[in-house]
């Protein structure tokens, strides 16, 4: 962990609550992760963790769960506020990812993911939740609004429910209309990472946010290079 993270632990003491059935990767998880100087503990179903993360200050949310749908857990905790969520799926693919990010998830990981990878995530995704930046301003691309301070928005009208790290790319490419942004530059500044081998959670993010713009004109993918903010 990176001397900033060690402080912003320190500091906050964060808690981070793994929600997982299978007991011995509980355990793992939770020593590792004590090990980074985080407070954690861990629940081994849905409806434990319902009540549980309300003392928490992140989760780490495998999606099989014994009792309840893990997608359903995921929404559930995110209906009640904004605190990070990395799901865990036991399948690889994109619809599995889309499917999570579309219940709340911030970020979602395979069940293979190792120890120091779901570190490194959870870093990047509390660097992004606890960074202190300057009000964003709002943008409005055609009848679609994005208001930088209350981090709504509006298409015709209507409220488009976007999730932080959704919100984040939106935003990106649509204070810059004309540019197109490189996937490595979307990854420094969304995910606050350049790994090359996660590009793909851009992917998923985009494909997310085209379902709920209703539209895949609304990103431009420049294959290649990135993307660039279009028109529904």
């Amino acid at each position: 962990m990176g001397p900033h993270l060690s402080k912003v632990t320190e500091a906050l003491k964060i808690r981070v609550l793994v929600v997982e059935g299978d007991d011995d990767v509980a355990e793992a998880r939770v020593r590792h992760l004590r090990r980074q100087g985080y407070s954690a503990t861990s629940v081994s179903t849905g409806e434990e963790a319902l009540r549980a993360h309300q003392h928490a200050d992140l989760v780490v949310l495998d999606l099989d769960l014994p009792d309840i749908d893990g997608l359903e857990v995921c929404r559930s905790i995110r209906g009640e506020g904004d605190k990070p969520i990395i799901s865990i799926s036991a399948r690889d693919t994109e619809l599995d990812r889309v499917l999570a990010l579309q219940a709340g998830a911030d970020d979602c990981v395979v069940a293979s993911c190792g120890a120091h990878e779901m570190t490194a995530r959870i870093e990047a995704l509390l660097r992004r939740t606890y960074a202190r930046s300057e009000p964003t301003r709002s943008i409005s691309v055609g009848p679609l609004h994005i208001d930088g301070k209350t981090r709504e928005v509006r298409l015709h009208g209507r409220p488009v429910n976007l999730t932080a790290k959704e919100f984040e790319l939106l935003h990106i490419l649509a204070s810059g209309p004309e540019n197109v942004i490189s996937r490595k530059e979307l990854m420094d500044r969304v995910w606050d990472t350049s790994w090359a081998d996660s590009s793909r959670t851009i992917d998923t993010h985009v494909s997310s946010l085209r379902a709920k713009l209703g539209a895949s004109t609304w990103i431009v993918t420049i294959r290649g290079v990135g993307y660039r903010m279009g028109h529904g």
